[in-house]
């Protein structure tokens, strides 16, 4: 499969040229600002659409050799579309809040994140034994707390090898923090961003929702791209895997049904 396909006119329609307003840029931004209307900045297409494409080859050129991308977006409109995106692509997310240390003390996550774990397997089990109420309903709140803050990256079980960033001026921590480890960063760039902050800036409109959603589907799409690339790399293909799954059943349904029909003559005959 290739990188998913997009056109300008999808970008127009998506409002990924409308930037903030003229007095909230960054100068930084100078060289991808058309223009302006009605004191609104107006992003030039033209020069977003190969930066954006570069970004979606190195999302999935980094799911083809198997790493792990991590999807930030934290602002309100975001955070729905993060999940469901990340979570779409099996890959990873933080939409709620970035805590410090997320990436550059992950011995410490790790422990919040073990801690989760063991508050969820007590919530299924119902392992509530020997709790009053009021210690069961302050254990519900720290699991939804940890969860909110940690159930997207519960199983990524380390450091991802790419972030893809919804408001970089927003995500200065997540940024700052992947830049020290030697992270590569995907970020939308709006008007009032800087361009030099990410290792892959696509200048776009980082508020409107259906912007937030053209940009999530297609990095999810390629990251879905990268990994089948890579099976297919293997020499494994998905049909061929589930094909072999359903012929490995029907012999053991044969033989389970043989069985049971056995069971039932015999049962038959003492009964007579």
């Amino acid at each position: 499969m290739t990188i998913p396909t997009f056109t300008l006119r999808q970008m127009v329609e998506a409002g990924v040229h409308f930037g903030h307003h003229a007095r909230r840029w960054n100068p930084k931004m100078a060289p991808y600002i058309y223009g302006k209307k009605d004191n609104i900045h107006i992003i030039d297409l033209q020069k977003t659409y190969p930066m954006l494409y570069t970004a979606l080859a190195t999302a999935r050129d980094i799911a083809a050799n198997g790493g792990k991308v991590l999807f930030v977006g934290t602002k309100r409109q975001a955070q729905d579309i993060i999940k469901e995106n990340a979570e779409r692509c099996g890959q990873y997310y933080v939409n709620h809040r970035w805590l410090g240390g997320m990436l550059t003390n992950w011995k410490t996550v790790y422990k919040s994140i073990s801690r989760l774990a063991k508050l969820k397997d007590m919530a299924e089990k119902n392992a509530y034994d020997g709790y009053t109420k009021k210690e069961m309903l302050n254990l519900k709140k720290e699991q939804e707390k940890l969860e909110l803050e940690l159930g997207g990256i519960m199983n990524m079980g380390g450091q991802p090898d790419l972030l893809f960033v919804v408001d970089t001026p927003k995500e200065t921590l997540a940024i700052k923090e992947a830049k020290k480890l030697g992270i590569p960063v995907i970020g939308i760039c709006d008007t009032n961003a800087d361009p030099y902050a990410v290792d892959f800036p696509v200048p776009g409109n980082d508020d409107a929702i259906r912007a937030i959603q053209f940009y999530c589907d297609l990095v999810s799409g390629a990251v879905l791209d990268g990994m089948q690339a890579e099976i297919a790399a293997q020499g494994v293909k998905v049909e061929e895997m589930v094909e072999g799954v359903e012929a490995a059943a029907k012999p053991a349904r044969k033989r389970t049904s043989k069985k049971a029909a056995a069971e039932a003559e015999a049962s038959a005959e003492s009964a007579e």
